[in-house]
């Protein structure tokens, strides 16, 4: 609990620097996908997180990325906050299947997928291969975030 509240506090710290300089920040505490109390590590999350953005004033907001939860809509809070422009899903490190099934299972929040959106990509493929390749994943992180 002291090291997610620690770390929730220190973006917070610097999301204000952003903000101040006009800009939208970014907070992505992500949480590792591997670890056996992953669903207790999600509730300490966004219990931090809640205290955090019901801190901020009215004319602040944030974006959130945020791993891939293991209760459907656990973020739910944080989708519909008021200082919250969009909430975006990390892939974590699931593969992209796993993922585009886990961010269809969470309403309002969209796929940001750096990690997967590669996957099955490659410098050997010819121009049609990648093509139609990268043209599948976009249209299945588009579906899944649109579910």
């Amino acid at each position: 609990p002291t090291g997610i509240e620690s770390i929730v506090a220190q973006q917070f710290e610097i999301a204000k620097q952003i903000i101040a300089a006009g800009l939208v920040p970014i907070i992505e505490p992500e949480i590792t996908i591997s670890i056996a109390d992953k669903a207790k590590a999600e509730d300490l999350l966004l219990a931090s997180l809640l205290r955090h953005l019901d801190a901020l004033p009215a004319d602040q907001n944030v974006m959130l990325k945020l791993t891939l939860p293991e209760q459907p809509n656990q973020y739910a809070k944080c989708v519909n906050h008021n200082r919250v422009i969009r909430v975006v899903a990390l892939s974590g490190g699931y593969e992209r299947s796993e993922a585009n099934a886990r961010l269809a299972k969470n309403s309002g929040i969209i796929g940001s997928f750096s990690r997967a959106l590669p996957q099955g990509l490659s410098a050997q493929q010819d121009d049609g291969d990648f093509n139609a390749m990268i043209s599948t994943t976009i249209d299945g992180i588009y579906s899944a975030s649109i579910a």
